[in-house]
């Protein structure tokens, strides 16, 4: 068995119309002044006004920061740190996908912690205390309403940044999958596989031991039951919730353990290309999965995900990626000498349970961008 440093996830609150419990989780915490972080489609989508409602009803004022990016930035989150300190909130609330609860993570360092969001990677290195968050996810793909990790931008590169700290960690996280219906399909569709890759990498990393397992084992099940309808357009409420908290188990996963050479690989993508994070892993998972399958502990922890499916893991999850029908970027093979060594410095790449160089990150590449791949 693997050494392990298990953290508590946060309470889950799972089910249909659970939204509605919102204003009973800030009661429990004593707030009154609530700080919602999202962004414009949540805010169409009419998710914000009946959070807002909900909060009203109970005598909760409730203030919207709306101003939440994709891949935000130290910038986005100083702008979220600087409006929160015009309203002094007791309480944040992250509503949105894994951008909109990053930020207000994010800006949960900034508001009690000097400098910016650079001076916290790695982690632990926040030392006051910081408000209680609420997660409440939209999307279900990144994990990140049961991370104490915000992943932030650097300013200027692009790097993706791993800023964590066990305070960041949702008090509560709720889980309402009628929340997940007003995704666009090309949300649906990459979020899935994220939290796909996320089950499968935090399964084999390194850091596995057997509280991260359990949950990377149950979030695979959840995952691989739902995944087909979700890419497929054709989701119900129950698989909806499938998916919703397999995601969310995906990310008790993480926090428990950590990721490996897909994500190490596909930030480099994102951050050169502007690739959306869940087509550039998507695009490396299954060159990453053959290259670990060459430890025979591994491959094994991979025939075990693969007892229930209708073959191996590999042809299952091509199979899975082709249902999608996902766009291929033009990349120049050119590039790959770059993107090899920007995947040399990422830190996920150190947990990987086939140890990673450039020659190894190289071949990742020229396998996955290959015109024949």
């Amino acid at each position: 068995m693997h050494p392990s440093d298990a953290r508590p996830s946060p309470r889950m609150i799972f089910g249909p119309g659970r939204l509605a419990e919102l204003p009973e989780c800030l009661a429990s915490l004593g707030s009154t002044r609530a700080l919602i972080v999202t962004d414009p489609g949540i805010i169409a989508a009419g998710h914000v006004a009946r959070a807002t409602a909900f909060l009203t009803a109970a005598g909760i004022h409730a203030t919207v920061f709306e101003g939440s990016h994709i891949n935000p930035s130290e910038t986005d989150i100083e702008a979220c740190r600087d409006f929160a300190k015009t309203i002094n909130p007791d309480v944040l609330i992250g509503l949105g996908g894994g951008s909109s609860m990053d930020t207000a993570k994010g800006c949960n360092f900034l508001l009690s912690n000097p400098g910016r969001m650079a001076d916290y990677i790695g982690y632990g290195l926040a030392n006051h205390e910081m408000l209680p968050f609420i997660a409440i996810p939209t999307t279900a793909g990144t994990g990140s309403e049961c991370q104490s990790y915000a992943i932030v931008s650097r300013d200027g590169t692009h790097e993706k940044m791993a800023c964590g700290d066990p305070k960041a960690l949702a008090h509560t996280a709720i889980l309402d999958p009628e929340l997940t219906a007003s995704q666009p399909q090309n949300v649906a569709t990459l979020t899935a596989l994220d939290a796909l890759s996320h089950a499968l990498e935090s399964a084999v990393c390194t850091k596995r031991n057997a509280i991260s397992s359990a949950f990377s084992a149950e979030s695979f099940q959840l995952i691989s039951s739902a995944i087909r309808d979700v890419l497929t357009g054709t989701a119900d409420l129950e698989t909806r919730g499938h998916m919703l908290y397999g995601a969310a188990l995906a990310g008790c996963a993480i926090e428990n353990s950590m990721l490996g050479a897909a994500h190490a690989t596909a930030n480099p993508l994102t951050a050169h290309f502007n690739i959306p994070h869940g087509l550039a892993v998507t695009i490396m998972l299954p060159h990453v999965i053959r290259l670990n399958h060459s430890d025979p502990e591994i491959a094994m922890i991979y025939q075990n995900f693969a007892r229930d499916l209708d073959s191996p893991l590999i042809d299952w999850l091509e199979k899975t990626i082709k249902l999608a029908d996902l766009p291929k970027p033009e990349i120049p093979l050119t590039a790959i000498p770059k993107l090899a060594e920007a995947a040399t410095h990422q830190w996920t790449g150190r947990f990987n349970p086939v140890p990673l160089d450039h020659a190894l990150l190289t071949s990742l590449y020229q396998a996955a961008l290959s015109p024949s791949s």
